[in-house]
C-alpha cells in the first residue's frame, strides 16, 4: 500500500511511519492539515490516515474538502475523541473508518488493509493490482515477479522500485520521483543509492535475456519498456 499519514504529533507520526514501512508499505507524512490536504489532492494513495485534531486545518474539515473535490481515497480517522457522537461526526464528514486512541498498531494495520482492498474492488477505481510490460509481470498482492514465466526474487525495496517503474512504463522516471515515491525522501541525500538499486534490479530483470527492459536516460532518469528503441 501507499499511505499518507496526516498527524501533527511528531512522536506518534514517527512511530506510525516506521511501523508501516516495516510492514512493507510506502508512507508519506504531513504535519498539519493544509500540507496533508495538498498531498492528498496531488498524490496517488491507497489510504489516508488522518488525525482529527490538526493545526491549520482540522481533520474533519480536511476530509470534507477532499470529498467536495470528488477525491474518494479511503480515509481512516484517528482521534482521542471516541464517543459515539464523535465517531458519527467523523463518518458523516466523509471518513470511511474511525479508530479511537489509544489503539493497537495491529488493528490499525488490519483496518487500513481492509480499506485498501475495498478501494481496489470499487468499479471505476483504476489502481491496478498487477502490471505487465512485455514478458515481465508483477503482482502487487502476491509480491510475485516473473519474466517469461521465470520467477524473479526481489528484496522489498527492489520490488517497490520495479512497481513504480512498471506503473509508469514507457515514461521517463526522474531521480526526484524515485526518491519521493520509493524512498520517501523529499530531498536529495546526495548518494548513489538509486543507481545502486537500479543496477541490482537491472541485473535480476535483464540477466539472461536478449532484450534489456530497464534503460538509463542520460540526464533525465530511467525508463522501463518491452522493446529497445534507440534512445535520443
Amino acid at each position: 500500500m501507499r499511505l499518507l499519514i496526516i498527524e501533527d504529533d511528531r512522536e506518534a507520526a514517527a512511530y506510525l511511519v516506521k511501523a508501516f514501512r516495516e510492514a512493507g508499505h510506502a508512507v508519506d507524512h504531513a504535519g498539519d492539515g493544509l500540507d496533508g490536504y495538498a498531498l492528498a489532492r496531488e498524490g496517488d494513495y491507497d489510504v489516508l490516515i488522518v488525525d482529527r485534531m490538526l493545526p491549520k486545518l482540522d481533520g474533519l474539515s480536511l476530509v470534507r474538502s477532499l470529498r467536495e473535490q470528488a477525491i474518494a481515497t479511503p480515509v481512516l480517522i484517528l482521534s482521542a475523541l471516541g464517543q459515539v457522537d464523535d465517531r458519527v461526526k467523523g463518518l458523516r464528514a466523509g471518513g470511511d473508518d474511525y479508530l479511537p486512541k489509544p489503539y493497537a498498531f495491529s488493528e490499525l494495520l488490519a483496518r487500513t488493509e481492509v480499506l485498501a482492498r475495498r478501494r481496489a474492488s470499487v468499479p471505476g477505481v483504476t489502481e491496478a493490482t498487477a502490471y505487465r510490460v512485455g514478458d515481465l509481470e508483477l503482482d502487487r498482492l502476491s509480491h510475485r515477479v516473473t519474466r517469461a514465466g521465470r520467477e524473479i526474487v526481489l528484496q522489498p525495496r527492489e520490488f517497490r522500485l520495479l512497481e513504480y517503474l512498471m506503473r509508469h512504463a514507457g515514461q521517463v522516471v526522474t531521480r526526484t520521483m524515485l526518491l519521493e515515491h520509493v524512498w520517501d525522501y523529499h530531498f536529495d541525500p546526495q548518494t548513489n543509492v538509486i543507481d545502486v538499486h537500479v543496477s541490482r534490479l537491472r541485473g535480476k530483470i535483464d540477466r539472461g535475456f536478449e532484450n534489456p527492459m530497464i534503460h538509463t536516460v542520460r540526464g533525465a532518469g530511467y525508463v522501463i519498456r518491452a522493446d529497445d528503441p534507440q534512445l535520443p
